[in-house]
């Protein structure tokens, strides 16, 4: 993990460049956003873009599926996109590679862990106990989905390298399929491939690691120091409008999210969807306000030196900023 990151820097230190929003039609600043993953798991996001609330605050939003926090991060830093969101882990990570201009977290969206654990035995009476000597798909190394399974499993008193098989080389995407054909025992799975495996009748979630974990913060939105220090009206309208999805989500029930975000989620049913955002919203989700509190990173840090990934502490006011979402907050 470290070494992948220091190439990534060495890389971006020859190529890097400040992509800056420019004016695009009808006065619209156009801004490129990279998510880790297109998920119904961020459906505040997804409120905002389908409710114009972007264009109320006069910006046009490109989104760019990204396919993994390490790919994330690096557009960020490139300069392929203006701002990432993914795990604030991969921002700790760039700060203490010593990048220069680091990558600085402005609004935290979810506060809980968005995937489940799937069980292939669709009877079972789950315990966290059942797990030891079974085989897990989980996730990649120094992944938020791995360090927080990982760092469930020690809060039950079972340690991840002897009392259970993790499988931690299927790509991203392609776990649900891996567990159809046969892999594993269990697997770890976000939305909407947790309830797709239980329709399908090949497996039921038995555990939410959102609830098991308590709230972590789980995925940020992150812009590089200098594009923030050039660019904090883009970033104030930008939090603005994703603050306006969270109080959308707050006020209305998910049959409403569902209906809003379908544009988004073409491929799956209206049913299914809001089954999906149910789960979701039952388990407390979602932030009522963007700010990432001190605490928070606390606890992040606590899950990365428990699964050995991080080489040091960061302070807090390095690597985030409130101004942003307690602004948002306010309106």
């Amino acid at each position: 993990m470290k070494k992948k990151w220091i190439s990534v820097l060495a890389v971006i230190t020859i190529f890097a460049s400040i992509l800056t929003g420019c004016k695009g039609t009808g006065g619209l600043t156009e801004i490129t956003l990279n998510e880790v993953a297109h998920s119904i798991f961020y459906a505040p996001m997804y409120v905002a873009i389908e409710k114009g609330y972007f264009e109320e605050e006069g910006l046009k939003v490109d989104l760019v599926n990204g396919l993994g926090a390490d790919k994330t991060m690096t557009a960020v830093l490139s300069g392929d996109c203006d701002i990432g969101f993914m795990g604030a882990e991969a921002t700790i990570y760039v700060y203490n590679e010593g990048a220069e201009d680091y990558v600085v977290n402005f609004a935290q969206l979810t506060q809980r862990a968005g995937n489940f654990l799937v069980s292939r035995d669709n009877n079972e009476e789950f315990d966290w106990n059942n797990l030891k000597g079974k085989t897990v798909i989980g996730g990649r190394p120094g992944g938020m989905p791995q360090m927080v399974f990982e760092y469930i499993l020690k809060k039950h008193g079972m340690d991840p390298k002897k009392d259970l098989t993790i499988i931690q080389n299927i790509d991203f995407g392609l776990t649900s399929q891996a567990f159809s054909s046969g892999e594993g025992d269990y697997t770890i799975e976000f939305e909407p491939a947790a309830t797709a495996l239980e329709l399908e009748g090949v497996g039921k979630v038995v555990a939410s690691l959102g609830v098991e974990s308590g709230k972590v913060p789980y995925t940020t939105f992150a812009a590089k120091k200098s594009y923030i220090e050039k660019n904090p009206e883009i970033i104030q309208k930008f939090t603005n409008a994703i603050q306006k999805g969270l109080d959308f989500v707050a006020t209305h029930s998910p049959k409403e999210i569902a209906e809003a975000i379908q544009p988004q989620f073409a491929e799956t049913d209206r049913e299914k969807l809001v089954m999906i955002v149910t789960r979701y919203y039952e388990q407390d989700t979602w932030k009522d306000n963007l700010i990432f509190e001190e605490e928070s990173l606390t606890l992040l840090q606590d899950i990365l030196e428990e699964a050995g990934e991080l080489s040091k502490r960061v302070p807090y006011q390095e690597i985030i900023t409130r101004k942003y979402a307690e602004e948002a907050a306010k309106k």
